[in-house]
């Protein structure tokens, strides 16, 4: 019998779920080729520390942007790398959900099936990212109960109020950390003429980050190429400056809170202030971000337990659920209820 298995298949890192054992794996979303033999050389954690260190017949690469396949083939042998290392001898096919974003098109589901299909998957599903972390956060979603799951991953922000199983309305937004990082970076360049890599802004992001003013202010040495003179330079760089950095992808995060809240019935609007509104993935992590979205909304916000791994948990639960053993065989998206 085959194995079932969960990935959150994520912009910044790939989640891997099987089935009785819960979370097997977690790597960077990076490969290492040759780029004179096309050969994968490494994939993950491995392939994340040549970043920026590469001779030139060597590239590292993150086949993923902005919560989508930007590169199919090299996505397909990442995902075939997990796969395999997850399954060990492919005797049987698995059975194997996807999480995607809310807001990704048809012709991008379909990529995602293929690249999972030609990995070695008997079946795949698909599952919209804020459901499955809802579910990872341990939300009963069956219940006629309005819910509002904030997903914060690397390339997408997924916004989506739940009742009975589903998606009633949601917003994605191709702004997440990784634009975080970019504010960062251009920031730094701008005040002190330094250049720094996408490594050192995420550094910076999760060491002293803050979209909410700190008790204590925090500094950090940072160190890049100055622009003026070419030569390796050393700069201090303190939190409230990190908070005036990331203010504008904040912006387009928290205005997409509201029109998800305006677009939301009204009785299901009453639940989420009960209930109040969780937030996952790594940039809920974020210092300050659920007490500014409680400033914003007058909405309590809290922030999931593991919220990096609420998506890959909720995936693998998902291919539990009695009700995908009389789903006919293909390919199915098990939040929009629709058969591709």
């Amino acid at each position: 019998m085959g194995k079932d298995i969960g990935i959150d298949l994520g912009t910044a890192s790939v989640l891997v779920y099987v089935k009785g054992k819960g979370i097997v794996f977690k790597e960077p979303s990076v490969v290492a080729m040759d780029k004179n033999t096309n050969k994968i050389l490494k994939v993950g954690r491995e392939a994340q520390l040549m970043l920026g260190r590469t001779p030139t017949n060597i590239m590292a690469i993150r086949p993923l942007r902005e919560g989508v396949i930007n590169q199919y083939d090299v996505t397909l042998k990442m995902i075939q790398h997990f796969i395999r290392r997850a399954c060990g001898t492919l005797l049987f096919k698995p059975r194997v959900m996807v999480c995607v974003p809310s807001g990704i098109t048809e012709v991008e589901e379909r990529a995602v099936v293929d690249a999972a299909t030609q990995a070695g998957a008997k079946k795949t599903y698909l599952i919209e990212e804020p459901l499955a972390a809802a579910i990872g956060a341990g939300i009963d979603v069956d219940r006629p109960n309005g819910n509002m799951v904030i997903d914060i991953g690397g390339g997408t922000t997924d916004v989506a109020v739940i009742s009975l199983g589903a998606v009633v309305t949601s917003r994605s937004i191709k702004v997440a950390g990784d634009k975080f990082d970019e504010a960062i970076i251009k920031y730094i360049k701008r005040k002190y003429n330094l250049v720094i890599g996408e490594r050192t802004a995420e550094d910076i992001k999760m060491k002293i980050g803050c979209v909410w003013p700190r008790e204590e202010t925090k500094i950090i040495s940072v160190k890049g190429r100055c622009t003026i003179e070419g030569l390796p330079k050393i700069q201090q760089i303190n939190s409230s400056e990190i908070e005036e950095a990331m203010q504008e992808p904040l912006e387009s995060i928290t205005e997409i809170v509201r029109v998800v809240l305006e677009n939301t019935p009204p009785e299901l609007v009453g639940d989420i202030s009960t209930n109040g509104i969780v937030m996952t993935g790594g940039g809920s992590l974020v210092y300050g971000f659920d007490k500014l979205l409680s400033s914003i909304t007058g909405i309590n916000a809290w922030v999931a337990e593991d919220p990096v791994s609420c998506v890959a948990i909720g995936t693998g639960k998902s291919l539990e659920d009695a009700r995908l053993k009389y789903l006919p065989d293909g390919v199915i998206n098990i939040s929009r209820n629709r058969q591709q």
